[in-house]
């Protein structure tokens, strides 16, 4: 192919993925609840996705606060599936936080991260699939979603994203998630790696992936949860005994005909139920567990439906659980000075959710070892870590597939450290195909 004949090609892919038609963004300079103009670039918009558009993905995208044209870019996609990825921004890796301690119920202040990981790399955080966040349809059949739809819808979001940001075409590209995020991003990843070798533009310099505490195979992952908790001491060597023998080591959908696998399994239901499964050491949130009036119990370790429930319990004097601290987030993002700073388009998404559990979603890809797999073949890079005090998705379930795939020891288990400290423990595989390398750690009581 000629030079002169690439930006011939270039401008036919532009209309060919409809990018003039279908997007809009904006720089940010300020916001509500921060206190003078924002130190890093913020860019907010929408990218339309599906076969008309109709699908319109929200996005907010934070320049690395050290060499943008140089660091790498990250696609950051949260768990749920239906969980906004403001959440990934405030709550865990971005360059801004919420002002908890002085939080009275109006609109909170922002303060910055010192750790955001926007010190080293440039953020997309996604608002996927459709009903999450900010993102919306124009059409109510176009509101369902799968694992395979919202891997494609994905896969054409950063697309159309890239040939409106050309400047990050050549910047390493690493696809992130965390939680049911996790399960998405190999998938995605993968569908990068197809698409580059069927030299679809643009094409990506993915390098690799990032996954934490990630679902992959969600039997498999439930399955690992009791040999987890008697590790951790929640339940007694007995119990545990018991149930494994009955059981035959398979505690998901049990034989409803196996009495004594089905009793060992409500004892040790009995000691965990009230376990908080993000986090052991976290207190849970009673008023999330309360039974209603059908007699059935309600547990929603994200967050509460009814907005009136939800923020009364911001007049509390103490946080109690993680989820009393997500209240900041609904009166930010549903105030209407943010939503007018953050450029939303009015009247598509009425009220805001951090996590919407309405989501029409088919989980339609059992399990993504497979994908895994791939990757690893192909050459990628891949991180793996786990919170090791994480009962919903346990360290131990991971480790089990990573095991399963065609990988030799490279570097034996061992402790990494933060300022002299322990911060967990990893051990890294290799290929036995490529050069590609995947590293295994854990975050000690995360």
């Amino acid at each position: 192919m000629s030079l002169a004949m690439k930006p011939f090609l270039h401008f036919l892919v532009l209309l060919f993925v409809g990018f003039n038609s279908a997007a809009s963004q904006t720089i940010v300079e300020t916001l509500p609840g921060y206190d003078g103009a924002l130190p890093f670039k913020l860019e907010t918009g929408y990218i339309g996705v599906g076969e008309n558009d109709e699908v319109q993905l929200f996005y907010y995208f934070i320049d690395s606060q050290n060499d943008p044209n140089r660091d790498p870019l990250l696609l950051w996609l949260t768990g749920g599936p239906g969980c906004s990825a403001f959440s990934g921004l405030v709550y865990e890796i971005g360059p801004l936080a919420f002002d908890f301690e002085n939080f009275d119920g109006s609109l909170p202040s922002l303060v910055l991260n010192p750790y955001s990981w926007t010190k080293v790399a440039s953020i997309i955080f996604l608002d996927y699939p459709v009903g999450t966040g900010f993102s919306y349809s124009n059409t109510t059949t176009s509101y369902s979603s799968s694992d395979t739809i919202s891997t494609q819808h994905n896969y054409t979001f950063l697309r159309k994203w890239l040939l409106a940001h050309p400047e990050f075409i050549k910047n390493r590209l690493y696809v992130t998630g965390d939680s049911y995020g996790g399960k998405i991003a190999p998938m995605l990843a993968l569908e990068i790696a197809k698409g580059n070798e069927a030299g679809r533009e643009p094409i990506m310099s993915l390098k690799g992936y990032i996954v934490g505490n990630a679902v992959t195979d969600k039997n498999a992952d439930i399955n690992e949860r009791i040999p987890y908790a008697h590790r951790m001491a929640l339940i007694s060597d007995k119990q545990f005994e018991r149930a494994r023998i009955s059981c035959n080591g398979v505690y998901v959908n049990p034989d409803p005909n196996n009495i004594e696998c089905l009793s060992a399994l409500y004892s040790i239901n009995q000691c965990t139920e009230l376990i908080y499964g993000a986090q052991i050491l976290e207190p849970t949130c009673e008023e999330y567990s309360k039974p209603k009036q059908s007699g059935s119990t309600r547990f929603l370790p994200s967050l509460l439906d009814d907005p009136v429930d939800f923020l009364s319990l911001s007049s509390r004097n103490e946080q109690t659980c993680r989820d009393d601290n997500y209240v900041t987030s609904y009166v930010w993002a549903n105030d209407k000075t943010v939503r007018e700073a953050l450029h939303i388009r009015e009247g598509m998404v009425p009220y805001w959710k951090r996590c919407n559990w309405s989501v029409i979603y088919e989980k339609d890809t059992k399990s993504v070892v497979e994908y895994h797999q791939n990757l690893s073949d192909r050459g990628f890079q891949a991180l793996v870590y786990s919170g090791d005090h994480d009962l919903s998705v346990p360290y131990m379930a991971t480790l089990k597939w990573i095991r399963q795939l065609n990988l030799s020891v490279y570097d034996e288990w061992r402790a990494w450290n933060v300022d002299g400290q322990v911060a967990g423990y990893t051990e890294v595989y290799k290929s036995k195909m490529k050069e590609a390398y995947l590293m295994f750690a854990t975050v000690k009581a995360r």
